[in-house]
């Protein structure tokens, strides 16, 4: 039997309020963050002081959170349907809320060609798993000069869910920051990323139409195929 390259896959589960929640199948490392970000794109919060009570299980990988009723009676009672997202793993979504999402008052940054791909560079060039597999997904937030949080998972969206986490754990709000992502862009990374008021996802990839059409409708910036020598910018 050939040894072959392997990536760390784990089942994470989460109960909030006493119900099960999700369980993610992911890279079992910055669980903490993924569950904060994971809430946040939900609508279980907004910032870190939401989060009532969140305990570790300490014989398998768990967690029991606690928000406040109110919060999580909203979000249980919101007209929601599970679809089996075209990104890594299946996830929840919203279907038709796009119009609740937040829209942005000022216009997404202008971050130029080449400190794009310097950012890039650098998000590329922290992925030790990417090094060592080359089968993991990255995400970093920026506040265009320099990576402020870094994350890497088998699924792209367990990788956005950990970088937002970490933010909201700093008691930082990511309004307004970059996110980058290393693949492409989906419709539940987009709304994950207007959710958070990000000003601009970008990617070496591309987005999908959904996406296009989060980002129209808040005002968020999404820059496709960005270390390229022709990116493409969609805006509102």
């Amino acid at each position: 039997m050939l040894d072959l390259d392997a990536v760390e896959e784990s089942p994470v589960w989460l109960e909030v309020n006493d119900e099960p929640a999700v369980t993610w199948m992911c890279t079992p490392e910055q669980l903490d963050e993924l569950v904060v970000g994971w809430l946040h794109g939900e609508g279980y919060i907004e910032t870190i002081s939401d989060i009532l009570r969140m305990r570790p299980c300490t014989s398998e990988l768990g967690f029991w959170v606690d928000v406040a009723s109110e919060r999580y009676n909203a979000v249980e009672n919101a007209e929601r349907r599970r679809v089996l997202a075209s990104g890594c793993g299946a996830v929840t979504t919203i279907l038709g809320s796009m119009s609740a999402l937040p829209r942005r008052r000022s216009a997404p940054p202008t971050i130029e060609l080449a400190q794009m791909r310097v950012l890039f560079k650098d998000l590329f060039s922290r992925g030790t798993r990417y090094k060592e597999t080359g089968g993991v997904h990255a995400a970093a937030l920026t506040d265009g000069e320099a990576l402020l949080y870094h994350a890497e998972d088998i699924g792209r969206h367990n990788a956005v869910d950990k970088v937002i986490g970490a933010c909201l754990l700093d008691k930082r709000n990511p309004e307004n920051l970059v996110l980058l992502v290393t693949g492409r862009i989906s419709g539940e990374l987009a709304f994950k990323a207007a959710r958070a008021r990000i000003a601009l996802v970008a990617t070496p990839s591309v987005p999908s139409t959904i996406a296009v059409d989060i980002c129209r409708a808040t005002g968020m910036g999404l820059v496709g195929r960005a270390v390229s020598g022709q990116p493409q910018i969609h805006r509102s």
